[in-house]
């Protein structure tokens, strides 16, 4: 765990993480550069019906973040305004895909800014290479038995071919 000092910069990179996707990855390994600290805050999204569940998610971050030392995966099942405060973090960051993207996440950086004014959003704009990658279509890809090594880690290929074999979930 990285040693805390006064100054940090320290933001909390919020998602599902169902699965995480080299999009994510990507995201995370260049928001590690910008800020001291990366809180991967895991979300158990009470709306969705996950594929992995939370443990999981933050099992498969953990993994594949390893070796960045800055990086630190934590779950929440809150608001995420209460989990910043809750860590005393002040800055969210946010990918974006596509300008399809910017318009809720505009919202949702709006609004976490009227719950609590000391907040900021940063937007970082995804890789060119990643800008079509969601985790919706990496469960569909990998839910018909389509190659998805290109989308993901090996660590969550590996695993969504466990829970897309014969009979686990349904296809």
């Amino acid at each position: 765990m990285l040693q805390e000092k006064p100054n940090l910069k320290i933001a909390v990179y919020p998602g599902s993480f169902d699965p995480v996707t080299n999009g994510h990855l990507d995201i995370i390994r260049r928001s590690a550069k910008v800020f001291d600290k990366l809180i991967v805050a895991v979300l158990n999204n009470t709306s969705k019906n996950p594929l992995f569940s939370l443990e999981e998610r933050i099992q498969l971050l953990t993994q594949v973040t390893r070796d960045i030392p800055n990086v630190e995966v934590d779950g929440f099942r809150d608001l995420l305004i209460h989990y910043m405060k809750s860590k005393d973090v002040h800055i969210i960051v946010r990918g974006l895909r596509a300008v399809s993207d910017f318009e809720y996440e505009l919202q949702l950086a709006t609004m976490n800014t009227k719950l609590n004014d000391d907040v900021e959003t940063f937007f970082m704009t995804s890789s060119p290479q990643y800008s079509f990658l969601s985790s919706s279509i990496v469960k569909e890809i990998a839910r018909f038995h389509g190659p998805v090594s290109h989308f993901v880690p090996q660590e969550v290929e590996k695993e969504l071919k466990l829970k897309f074999a014969a009979g686990s979930v349904q296809s």
